[in-house]
């Protein structure tokens, strides 16, 4: 999931700031126009979408869009305290592991009927994004964009110690001795003396800069941080996705992740959990306070923008046991079922999910989208741009290197108990497998 996500930004004041929150959507009768409400939370693609709405609002000037844009974690608070209200935004932004359990409360309009009506076509998206939001016989979003994952790492930093982009492009991990990702890692490792993780006179007490940052912040998937690497040890999280009723953090494969994880923080390689600063591993990184860490594509313009404190480059994520896996993952535009304007809404969000509309995100190089006209288009503004990305699509284009996120029932209930467990471990207070048997028997408690 996107947290870190994760996006922020001042929002923009469709929401009342002070008193009870409002919805914005509405009719004008002074304009006669249809007013729609529309919530996103990345203020970085804020722009793109006020350009489709631009575009939308010209071919349609009976109605008007009214974008909110407010940062990852009261966004959804936000949500929810509207849904819960009966006062939703018509239109907004949807995360796969959040959808589950608005479809479940009959919060989303079913798409599919107006699809089939307006004769839709769904093939132009990349394969399998459209099928994630499909329970049961009904479609509850159109595909917005998509997300895969690589290495991110400090040039600087690496080439001090010898480590080149070709290196980095072939690494390989396993959960024994970390493989050629962790002695990478060590010698990116800096004490205060300049002696990296590698010399016996390391000081792991007295770090300047560590080699690898992991995310622990990150409910029940890992996707930034152990979720590749469990993965590419063999750990599936689900008896079938999307829409499996039993999980696998009881599996020794991921196990043997966290533990692999803890022994690099023992070493001084990563920093204490318990240690660790307030500020976000991405700022760190900018900081020069770490050299690498796993990121999403989502934060590409990130570590390319010319004014950044480092100098990044992306890598491949380490092969390990099972091959090199990335997860896969994507956003859509849902309906509030509520809404007094479903037609206009449908046509919003039958824009937005449109080539032109996602063309437009695309040429912006902030995400890639869905369509994949709109991928295109955002590669050829990398290239345009002199950033070489590629790492994130050569990844996708291999089915047998992604998996998807989990898309199940209960998943803002399971993202809090496996986030804890795992922090657990980290912090030393319990041992890898105890512990993700005993979460593992709660969450699969939940579907019965």
């Amino acid at each position: 999931m996107r947290s870190t996500h994760r996006r922020a930004g001042a929002a923009l004041l469709c929401l009342a700031a002070t008193a009870g929150l409002v919805s914005c959507g509405g009719s004008d009768s002074a304009s006669g126009k249809t007013t729609l409400d529309y919530w996103l939370w990345d203020d970085k693609q804020l722009p793109a979408y006020k350009e489709c709405a631009d575009a939308f609002e010209k071919a349609n000037p009976d109605i008007s869009v009214k974008i909110t844009q407010t940062a990852w974690n009261q966004y959804w608070q936000n949500l929810t305290t509207q849904l819960t209200s009966g006062d939703a935004p018509d239109v907004w932004t949807n995360q796969a592991s959040y959808y589950p359990q608005f479809a479940t409360n009959s919060q989303l309009l079913d798409l599919q009927p107006m699809i089939d009506r307006d004769k839709v076509d769904l093939s132009g998206y990349q394969a399998g994004l459209a099928d994630v939001w499909v329970k049961d016989g009904k479609r509850y979003g159109l595909p917005k964009d998509w997300d895969s994952m690589a290495l991110v790492y400090n040039t600087t930093q690496f080439e001090k110690q010898g480590v080149f982009a070709e290196q980095l492009a072939d690494l390989e991990w396993n959960p024994d001795d970390g493989g050629t990702l962790e002695e990478a890692i060590a010698k990116a490792t800096v004490d205060t003396k300049g002696r990296n993780g590698l010399d016996p006179d390391f000081d792991k007490k007295h770090v300047k800069t560590y080699g690898f940052l992991p995310e622990w912040a990150d409910g029940a998937t890992g996707q930034n941080g152990w979720g590749p690497l469990a993965a590419s040890n063999g750990f599936t999280y689900l008896d079938k996705n999307p829409w499996g009723t039993h999980y696998n953090f009881d599996d020794p494969k991921l196990a043997e992740t966290i533990a692999w994880f803890k022994r690099l923080i023992d070493k001084g390689y990563a920093p204490r959990f318990d240690k660790q600063s307030s500020v976000g591993n991405t700022e760190l990184l900018s900081a020069g306070k770490g050299a690498m860490m796993i990121a999403g594509s989502w934060t590409i313009s990130t570590f390319t923008d010319p004014k950044a404190q480092q100098k990044f480059a992306f890598a491949p994520l380490p092969a390990g046991p099972e091959g090199r896996k990335s997860s896969l993952n994507g956003l859509s535009d849902a309906i509030w079922a509520g809404t007094e304007h479903k037609e206009e809404a449908w046509k919003w969000v039958k824009y937005l999910g449109s080539e032109e509309c996602q063309d437009k995100v695309g040429k912006r190089g902030i995400v890639l989208p869905a369509q994949k006209s709109g991928t295109e288009a955002a590669l050829a503004a990398h290239k345009a741009a002199g950033r070489d990305i590629h790492v994130f699509t050569d990844v996708a284009a291999d089915k047998s290197n992604t998996f998807l996120l989990p898309v199940t029932e209960h998943g803002t209930e399971i993202n809090p108990l496996v986030q804890d467990a795992v922090q657990s471990v980290i912090l030393g207070q319990t041992q890898p497998g105890p512990a993700l048997k005993s979460v593992n028997e709660k969450v699969n408690g939940l579907f019965k």
